[in-house]
């Protein structure tokens, strides 16, 4: 088990970043490794989050050190994505098979939680977003049929998106915890418009189903005082409360977006008007 510690940052701290300091604070590149486990835990509203490949052999949640638990749900929530091939969650003896882009909802309290893959040559891997929360409520497998479906954007505007909302008010409940995936339709290349901020609120970025040759150029920082990141497939990035966020990619993609804080409000958001960044 490998879990990485991530410090909060100031905006006046991001300002006076150079690249390789801004990628060491938010852009973890390396949370999937084939039959292991790895996190991140962040200062940032306490999120922890994990990458799990399982192949031929299931692979256990590990309970890190950071969270100081009998076992890392027992005060945490959890929303999980399969961004590959078919595999299967095992939460305290029930099984819920994944295939890719399927998700799950973990509930406060869920002690013992597994993963297998259905096939070790094409291994299931599953992003693990947990946050500390004060309430309980039921696992909920989540397939295509129990999420919100909503088309955004247009060709014109070069950021025609589906998003889809996994656990989300109405729908999926959860304490803390918004969870969904936005896949950027071939043609265009901007998600997230208009930009936006959340005050209340961490939001974490994860892309993925990206061709090797392609690049994500993600924006944030403040409004008038931007900086980007250019990520790869399966990378992670941290985006802060204050923090604008939005990208454009060089071919097509998709990317988790997963938030925690005050509240679960998928809609609780402050927009930016573009013309205002600089």
């Amino acid at each position: 088990m490998t879990v990485r510690t991530r410090y909060a940052h100031s905006p006046e701290a991001v300002a006076a970043m150079d690249t390789a300091q801004l990628r060491s604070a938010f852009l973890e590149g390396d949370l999937f490794r084939p039959g292991e486990a790895r996190g991140t835990y962040l200062h940032n509203d306490r999120i922890l989050a994990f990458g799990v490949v399982p192949l031929a052999d299931a692979v256990v949640l590990p309970t890190p050190d950071e969270v100081r638990a009998e076992f890392v749900l027992q005060r945490r929530e959890a929303g999980i994505l399969n961004i590959g091939g078919p595999g299967a969650v095992s939460a305290d003896g029930v099984a819920y098979p994944l295939a890719h882009t399927e998700a799950l909802y973990l509930g406060r309290g869920t002690r013992d939680v597994s993963f297998t893959s259905d096939d070790p040559e094409n291994p299931a891997a599953f992003y693990v977003f947990t946050a500390v929360v004060h309430q309980t409520y039921p696992n909920t497998r989540i397939t295509k049929d129990e999420m919100n479906i909503v088309e955004l954007g247009s060709p014109e505007t070069a950021n025609s998106r589906t998003l889809n909302q996994c656990i989300i008010e109405g729908r999926t409940a959860s304490a803390s915890i918004a969870f969904g995936f936005t896949t950027v339709h071939r043609g265009s290349t901007w998600n997230t418009m208009p930009p936006h901020t959340h005050d209340r609120r961490t939001e974490c970025y994860l892309y993925f189903d990206m061709d090797p040759g392609d690049r994500v150029f993600h924006v944030m920082g403040e409004v008038d005082e931007s900086r980007h990141l250019v990520v790869a497939d399966r990378d992670f990035v941290v985006s802060p409360s204050w923090s604008m966020h939005f990208g454009a990619g060089t071919g097509p993609y998709s990317f988790v977006w997963a938030t925690a804080g005050e509240n679960a409000a998928y809609d609780d958001m402050d927009h930016v008007n573009v013309v205002d960044i600089k």
